[in-house]
């Protein structure tokens, strides 16, 4: 588990893998079967499952893909190994613009930062990490503005393939993803025509799931509120630092956390930051964020 809700924004760092310490494995691995699924969980805050807090919130709109990499030992692995696309929930036009239509984040946040992700079934047995994505992009309209959300997975698969098998061709990162790919530098506050998922397309045997079409019948539907292991968190939070811009105002009691909305054209909700952070100017006049 990160050790933080801060995103990665840098797509040449060794972060863009499993985020940060993400190279340093953690002691267990989920055991799962070729052709089952596994639910992915991520939420905004660190310890916080519950379903009325959005998972991936303040308008951060943006596709969400999860990728497999085959590994010696996953207790271990960095994310160095090639990696493979096998889930994408990206986008559907729906809006005016792009803030209005359908994204994979709004899927993840109807269904309590919850989202089903079949692992297809001749996946040859043995050690993976799993890599669930999601890339917000509510100030991705200048290169560099694009956060990424990732969170990596240990997983040991058996009832696959027992042979050697070729695994699909894989991608390495960094290196697969450029800040101005067209799926990742984006104005989502024009009309959008189309959307290109960044990254590889997903491999065959894999899930393309309609953005907008909800809750899968799996676990991201029936398991109970905050179900399910808790994560181990690698390394420490980084200390809030402040920046140029307003420390905010609005509704009595509220405190927005860092990457949270507070401010924008049409935004209601708080406009007060955390202590420490202040309310930056980032998409003007569609979007502020505490920093």
């Amino acid at each position: 588990m990160p050790p933080s809700n801060s995103p990665v924004t840098n797509v040449n760092s060794n972060d863009i893998r499993c985020n940060v310490g993400g190279s340093r494995g953690v002691s267990g691995k989920c055991a799962v079967k070729a052709g089952s699924t596994v639910t992915i969980e991520m939420h905004a805050q660190p310890g916080d499952r519950k379903c009325n807090s959005e998972a991936i919130g303040g308008n951060h709109f943006g596709p969400v893909n999860v990728y497999l990499s085959q590994v010696p030992d996953s207790s271990s692995a960095d994310g160095s190994t090639p990696w493979y696309k096998i889930f994408a929930d990206s986008w559907s036009a729906k809006g005016a613009v792009g803030d209005g239509d359908n994204w994979g984040t709004n899927d993840l946040n109807a269904c309590c930062g919850k989202m089903d992700v079949p692992i297809p079934a001749d996946t040859p047995d043995g050690d993976y990490l799993l890599r669930a994505e999601v890339i917000a992009l509510h100030t991705a309209s200048s290169a560099g503005g694009a956060q990424f959300y990732v969170s990596c997975y240990q997983l040991s698969v058996s009832g696959g393939q027992t042979k050697a098998a070729a695994l699909p061709a894989g991608v390495k990162l960094p290196g697969a993803l450029k800040s101005s790919d067209p799926g990742i530098q984006v104005n989502i506050h024009a009309k959008l025509s189309n959307y290109v998922n960044p990254g590889p397309a997903v491999i065959p045997g894999g899930t393309t799931k309609q953005a907008g079409s909800g809750c899968s019948a799996g676990c991201a539907k029936t398991c109970a509120v905050g179900s399910g292991p808790v994560g181990t968190a690698i390394g420490s939070a980084p200390k809030p630092t402040s920046g140029a811009g307003s420390p905010g105002g609005g509704q009595a009691g509220c405190a927005q956390a860092r990457y949270q909305q507070c401010g924008g054209q049409g935004y209601t909700g708080c406009t007060t930051c955390a202590d420490g952070l202040t309310c930056n100017d980032v998409s003007p006049p569609y979007y502020s964020q505490c920093a």
